[in-house]
């Protein structure tokens, strides 16, 4: 059942953990999900107060996550706030691989450093600057980097359900980041998707 206010906030890639109050959304029909989409193929919401989407973005082909954080912006109200998470390639870098170590310890690190990459459906995995430049590239200004369950936004503290990890210091193992929607950027998106396409997407299998 969808929530009886009048609010919509949606929760994209709920899988089985569902939030009260929000919309539940996956691709899976599982317990707890109110709608089952496919949101690549586009948002069908509007005037959504808010977007919550947590160990989602790196499920997603690189292409596909920019067309999603664009598809975010365009249905939110002007003004509404868009809450992401998703594992930080500098952490899954710096602590799963060690160019030092002995012959043993980097066929171990060869493989966790690649599950991280590929492991549980992940397509690509960000590290700040880059998820920054396409969040601003997409619309959403006033970024926000939060702890896991900290927000400024009584709307979204405590609302992570995920498993963590041990941090490393001064490096989260997740990105977490909050963005305003404001005014769309043409020209910065054009640019990031011709950077993301020259540089990374021309080289993948078809």
């Amino acid at each position: 059942m969808l929530p009886d206010d009048q609010a919509t906030k949606l929760h994209i890639g709920s899988g089985d953990r569902r939030l009260e109050g929000w919309i539940n959304v996956d691709l899976l029909e599982l317990p707890g999900v109110d709608v089952v989409a496919d949101v690549t193929e586009g948002l069908h919401f509007s005037n959504v107060e808010a977007i919550f989407a947590e160990h989602f973005l790196e499920h997603l082909r690189l292409n596909k996550a920019i067309d999603f954080l664009v598809e975010a912006h365009r249905v939110l109200e002007p003004g509404a706030w868009m809450r992401l998470s998703t594992p930080n390639l500098d952490w899954v870098w710096l602590t799963q691989y060690k160019l030092q170590a002995q012959p043993e310890a980097k066929i171990d690190f060869a493989l966790r450093l690649n599950r991280g990459f590929h492991g549980w459906g992940h397509q690509f995995l960000w590290n700040r600057d880059f998820l920054e430049r396409a969040l601003l590239a997409a619309g959403f200004s006033d970024l926000t980097w939060c702890a896991y369950g900290s927000s400024p936004r009584p709307l979204f503290h405590g609302i992570e359900r995920h498993e963590t990890y041990d941090d490393s210091p001064d490096i989260p193992h997740v990105l977490i980041v909050e963005g305003r929607k404001a005014e769309p950027r043409p020209e910065a998106l054009a640019e990031l998707r011709q950077l993301t396409q020259e540089v990374f997407l021309n080289h993948l299998a078809s």
